[in-house]
C-alpha cells in the first residue's frame, strides 16, 4: 500500500498549478515509467517489443479494478473523444438525451453520429445552469429515449453527477458517462453505467494519448462497432480476409495500441489503486474546503457547489463581471496556473497541492482585493 504522503511527493509540479482539470502534468512515477518503456523501445532487443504487447492486458487490469468492469468489456483508447464517437456512432435508434452544457466532446459526438448516421436524435436537455441532475432527466426522458449521456464532473460548473440517481430514473436505457473529470479521484459506482470513456492526461496524470472505453453487457449488445479495425476481432492473424468484430469490448479497436501509452496509464492506475481513490478525495476535500475559505475570507463569490457529495476537485469563482479580468490578472502575476472562461475562473486542486500554492493563491486574492 502506499500512504497519501507518498502519493503527494510524486506531484513534481512547481507551486502555484492549480489546473487538473485541464491537464496533470505527469506524476514521477509516470515519468519513470515512461523512461524505461522507451528505452526498451528504443533497444529492440530480441523478444522486447513481443512482451510490451502485454501492456495493453496490464492497463485493462488496471481499469477494471477502479471501474469493477471486466478486463474483457474493456479496450484501451487514445483519448476520451475517441470513446464517445465509437459509442454515439454505435447508437443504433431513438433520441439520446444530453445537455448543451456538457464537455463539446459529447456534442460533437451525439450530433456528428446523427448527422453521418441518420438513426439516432440528440435530444437537449434543459438543466440547472448545467447541472445534470435525476430529477432534470425524470421530467423529460422521452419514450423514444434509448440513451442518456452525461459528465461524471461537470467541466464548467465542477458538479459531481448522481449517476446511480440517473440510473434509477433512466430504467433499462444506456446510460453513456464522460468519467474523465473525476475517474481516478472520485469512486463513482460506475458499474451501474452501461458505457464509461475517460482519458488519462487530467487527473490521472498520465499524459496525452491515454484512455478506455468500458461497455456493459446491455451495451455490448446494443452497440454497432461501426468504427472497427483488424484489432477489433477474435482473430490474432486475419490479413487473408475480413472478418466479424469481436462480440467484446475489443470490436472498438481500429489498430494496434500505443504500447508506451499503456505502460503510462497503468502505472498512474496502480498507484491510484494502491494508496485508494477514497483517500485521494477525502486529501482533494480537504484542500477544497480551504479554497473555499480563502474565497469567502476575500469575499470572492463561488458558483461551484460547497456541498462534499456534489462536488469534486474543483471550485469555480465567479466574481462580478467587471471584476474578472482583475482576478485574472492576479492569479497571473502570482504564479497560479488556472482556467479562465467568459464569466468564470475555475481552480482544479488534487492531493499533492501543497501549502506553497495555497500561500500563493493567497497572495493574489490580496492583490485583488486592493483593486476592486
Amino acid at each position: 500500500m502506499t500512504t497519501i504522503e507518498e502519493f503527494a511527493a510524486g506531484f513534481r509540479e512547481e507551486p502555484g498549478y492549480l489546473d487538473y482539470g485541464r491537464v496533470g502534468p505527469l506524476s514521477a512515477t509516470v515519468l519513470a515509467e515512461s523512461a524505461g518503456r522507451n528505452e526498451i523501445l528504443s533497444r529492440g532487443r530480441y523478444g522486447s517489443i513481443e512482451r510490451m504487447r502485454g501492456e495493453d492486458l496490464r492497463v485493462r487490469e488496471a481499469i477494471a479494478g477502479l471501474t469493477r468492469f471486466g478486463a474483457d468489456q474493456i479496450v484501451f483508447q487514445p483519448n476520451t473523444s475517441t470513446g464517445l464517437m465509437h459509442a454515439m456512432f454505435g447508437l443504433t435508434g431513438g433520441e439520446v438525451l444530453l445537455s448543451k452544457a456538457e464537455f463539446p466532446s459529447i456534442t460533437f459526438a451525439a450530433v456528428r453520429a446523427a448527422e453521418a448516421m441518420h438513426v439516432v436524435t440528440p435530444t437537449w436537455l434543459e438543466t440547472d445552469h448545467g447541472r445534470v441532475t435525476p430529477g432534470q432527466i425524470r421530467e423529460q426522458i422521452g419514450r423514444d429515449t434509448t440513451a442518456v449521456a452525461v459528465s461524471l464532473v461537470d467541466s464548467r460548473t465542477g458538479y459531481l453527477a448522481d449517476i446511480d440517481g440517473i440510473r434509477q430514473v433512466i430504467g433499462d436505457r444506456l446510460l453513456i458517462v464522460d468519467a474523465i473529470q473525476g475517474f481516478g479521484v472520485v469512486d463513482a459506482p460506475f458499474e451501474v453505467a452501461d458505457v464509461i470513456v475517460s482519458g488519462g492526461q487530467k487527473w490521472a496524470r498520465a499524459g496525452w494519448g491515454t484512455g478506455f472505453l468500458a461497455l456493459s453487457e446491455r451495451a455490448l449488445d446494443h452497440l454497432t462497432p461501426v468504427f472497427s479495425g483488424f484489432t477489433g476481432t477474435d482473430k490474432t492473424e486475419s490479413f487473408d480476409e475480413v472478418t466479424e468484430p469481436s462480440s467484446s469490448a475489443r470490436a472498438f479497436s481500429l489498430s494496434n495500441p500505443d504500447c508506451v501509452a499503456e505502460a503510462r496509464f497503468a502505472a498512474a492506475l496502480e498507484e491510484i489503486a494502491s494508496v485508494g481513490v477514497g483517500a485521494i478525495n477525502d486529501a482533494i476535500s480537504t484542500t477544497v474546503e480551504q479554497v473555499l475559505e480563502l474565497a469567502d475570507e476575500y469575499a470572492i463569490p463561488v458558483a461551484s457547489s460547497r456541498t462534499n457529495a456534489e462536488r469534486a476537485g474543483m471550485i469555480v469563482l465567479e466574481p462580478a463581471t467587471e471584476n474578472l479580468t482583475a482576478l485574472s490578472a492576479s492569479l497571473h502575476n502570482h504564479g497560479i496556473t488556472a482556467t479562465t472562461r467568459t464569466t468564470s475562473v475555475r481552480l482544479s486542486v488534487h492531493a499533492g497541492t501543497d501549502v506553497d500554492t495555497l500561500e500563493m493563491l493567497r497572495a493574489a486574492f490580496v492583490s485583488y482585493g486592493s483593486v476592486i
